[in-house]
């Protein structure tokens, strides 16, 4: 998984930016994925620059907050909504890109008092320059007729053990993110079993003490002795 700098823009507002891929790179992809805290009636942007004929996928999941809930748009260059999510938990969304700066947000602003703890995944795809990859790799085939196995061959498994494992840690990933929603949750319902638990002990210590106090009065000689 690359690194994954944040730069901090205006009105709220954060660009995600990913390094091009480096020379050694086999397979045009990027992966990048980032957790943040969205405090009560605030939205916050983020933006990913995106080539022609590329693949954008987005898979957000909100943690912890009343309601585990979300608004989430996301937004072509040229301004377009090309998904709206209303009060969603999470959600998975790809799409085909142009060149220009993506944005997506995450909107609470219908929250007045709860914060969200908000997670989401880039992939990206197709980020890079195949045709001049597959012009380098080309160089380096001559003289190979004689070998059983092509560095062609090689480059492709190289690439599908390249994809299944960037999937393995892609489902590893979201499982973490699910086990961290399943701890808050378990976390919360813990303590409302505790403060409605020592409710009702608190009722019931204060409806012994009534009866008690009942049960002395009935018992009690209020007439008064003759004289």
């Amino acid at each position: 998984m690359g690194p994954r700098p944040l730069l901090l823009v205006p009105l709220g507002c954060l660009a995600l930016l990913l390094p091009p891929l480096g020379a050694g790179e086999f397979s045009p992809s990027l992966d990048s994925d980032f957790t943040f805290t969205l405090p009560a009636g605030r939205k916050e942007c983020f933006y990913q620059p995106m080539r022609k004929e590329a693949s954008l996928e987005l898979e957000y999941q909100v943690l912890d907050g009343a309601g585990l809930d979300v608004d989430f748009h996301l937004l072509s260059p040229k301004g377009e909504t090309l998904v709206f999510d209303e009060r969603k938990s999470d959600g998975v969304h790809t799409v085909e890109t142009e060149d220009g700066d993506y944005m997506f947000c995450f909107d609470n602003t219908f929250s007045t008092i709860s914060e969200k703890v908000i997670f989401f995944e880039l992939i990206l795809d197709n980020m890079g320059e195949d045709g001049q990859d597959e012009e380098d790799w080309k160089k380096y085939v001559t003289g190979t007729d004689l070998l059983d196995m092509k560095l062609e061959d090689i480059l492709e498994s190289i690439n599908s053990v390249k994809a299944r494992l960037s999937k393995s840690v892609q489902i590893q990933t979201l499982l973490r993110a699910f086990e961290a929603r399943d701890r808050n949750i378990q976390e919360s319902n813990f303590d409302r079993v505790n403060f409605w638990s020592m409710v009702n002990l608190g009722v019931m210590v204060v409806v012994s003490a009534v009866q008690v106090y009942m049960l002395k009065s009935l018992f009690e000689d209020k007439r008064k002795s003759r004289t």
